[in-house]
């Protein structure tokens, strides 16, 4: 994926990403617990992630129906690597460390990490 996408536009992936293909209105539905966008708001960023070739349409009647062209793991692992190229020289070591200094890991997450690790040396 070569253009970066917003939060707002990412809401709208993660929407798309849960259950494809929606309509605009959908989407928009969807989004409505979490976000107060107008129909129109939701089919500008549509049309913005169209643009980015994030997401496809296809025609059902009158109306569009959206899917995503992007997995979503695909995106996690672009952005995690961006976020650890860009702050981290590209090294995972100084995050986890960056972490656990700043006492953002709980005794279950370095439980987990623990096991991960574990599980990647056999």
């Amino acid at each position: 994926m070569a253009e970066r996408i917003s939060d707002a536009e990412h809401a709208v992936m993660e929407v798309l990403w849960r259950r494809a293909p929606l309509t605009a209105t959908e989407v928009s539905n969807a989004l409505s617990g979490d976000r107060d966008w107008s129909l129109q708001t939701v089919k500008t960023l549509l049309g913005r992630l169209l643009g980015k070739n994030v997401i496809a349409h296809e025609e059902d009647g009158r109306r569009y129906l959206y899917r995503p062209l992007v997995a979503r793991e695909e995106y996690v692992a672009g952005e995690s690597q961006r976020l650890v190229d860009r702050l981290f020289g590209g090294k995972v070591t100084p995050l986890v460390a960056h972490l656990a200094e700043t006492q953002q890991l709980s005794d279950k997450d370095i439980a987990e990490i623990e096991a991960l690790l574990k599980a990647l040396k056999s």
